[in-house]
């Protein structure tokens, strides 16, 4: 189903990830984000899944067992200069995100990076002009921004329905035991919670009111020096704000809420991934929104194989100044509370 009419006063049309060209999918790095990812263009797609790169061989041809992927190659190296792979996903941890996609686009290849993109706005650029001097496609994996709830709910926002939006509060937080080899407690895999989970709320206020004038932050650290726990406000010209927060040692609603002067919409939990929401207006009317989706993933690998094959190089919706915009408040937001990665 692609066409979805709210009982409110705006239409939503996305596309079906079945209806996007095919495109021949490199996975580079065979974690638990990569198994969902591979999953969802396998189910969802025309695409193919045609190679894995794993520098443990046990581990990729796991994978490509797992998920019926024909090559498995032993390194990085090797998948990217496989003739086969249109597109390279990244999905090793932050600290690696830079190199991995230097190297694929040396290679010549497309590329989808897993959120949070690299670990700063420097690195950030310096992918991002890689790509420009090389032609390739590349873009963040922030999925929330190709989700049918996130158009219908931007879709309610532009019809004026709840007036002027003065507050968008978005909250992500997981429950861990501290370990010190875990990567989101590792200082040098740009482990905490902001570059994993508060990357969502972040990205999803910066997706309705854009780039923020101010950012005040608090957090506290782990005992391996990285944030455990991180609440943001962040200041808009004219009245609206934004109120976030993250943590690796709860497990929290993750819902969101976009409060306007005429009304609200509130996104049930998880906001980021496919959710429902509802709209509640100020005259009594109220309305409520709801699509199933199976495979949320496979909408971020739609729209990376409609721009290549429209041979663009970033994508209209989540474009290289959106990353680098959210990437400079996750900066800021580290350097308030403290978090220096190694090599920084």
């Amino acid at each position: 189903m692609s066409d979805v009419a709210l009982p409110g006063p705006v239409p939503v049309s996305v596309p079906d990830p079945a209806s996007a060209p095919p495109v021949r999918w490199g996975i580079l790095g065979a974690g638990g984000i990569a198994g969902s990812f591979a999953t969802a263009v396998a189910s969802s797609t025309r695409a193919q899944l045609v190679a894995v790169g794993s520098r443990d061989r046990v581990r990729g041809e796991r994978f490509a067992t797992a998920h019926g992927i024909p090559t498995t190659h032993i390194g990085y190296d090797a998948l990217v200069a496989d003739d086969h792979v249109d597109v390279v996903y990244v999905a090793t941890p932050h600290s690696e995100h830079r190199e991995h996609a230097l190297l694929a686009i040396e290679a010549g290849k497309h590329v989808l990076v897993e959120k949070a993109f690299t670990r700063n706005v420097a690195e950030a650029r310096e992918v991002f002009d890689a790509a420009r001097a090389a032609g390739t496609f590349v873009m963040e994996a922030m999925w929330t921004r190709h989700l049918p709830h996130v158009a219908a709910l931007r879709q309610v926002i532009a019809s004026g329905v709840i007036g002027e939006v003065v507050n968008v509060s978005a909250d992500h937080g997981q429950r861990f035991e501290e370990d010190p080899s875990h990567r989101l407690f590792a200082p040098g895999l740009a482990g905490g919670a902001l570059l994993d989970l508060g990357v969502y709320p972040v990205a999803f206020a910066h997706d309705l009111l854009g780039a923020p004038s101010s950012v005040t932050a608090v957090g506290d650290l782990t005992g391996t020096g990285v944030d455990g726990q991180v609440s943001m406000v962040l200041g808009y010209e004219g009245r609206a704000q934004a109120t976030l927060s993250t943590t690796l040692w709860s497990q929290t609603p993750t819902v969101a809420m976009i409060s306007g002067t005429l009304g609200r919409i509130e996104v049930a939990g998880a906001f980021y991934a496919p959710s429902s929401f509802r709209v509640s207006l100020r005259d009594g009317t109220s309305w409520e929104y709801v699509r199933p989706v199976a495979h949320g993933l496979a909408y971020e690998a739609a729209e990376v194989a409609r721009c290549v094959s429209a041979g663009l190089t970033e994508s209209p919706r989540m474009t290289w100044q959106d990353t680098l915009d959210v990437m400079a408040t996750l900066d800021e937001v580290r350097r308030q509370v403290g978090v220096v990665y190694p090599g920084e």
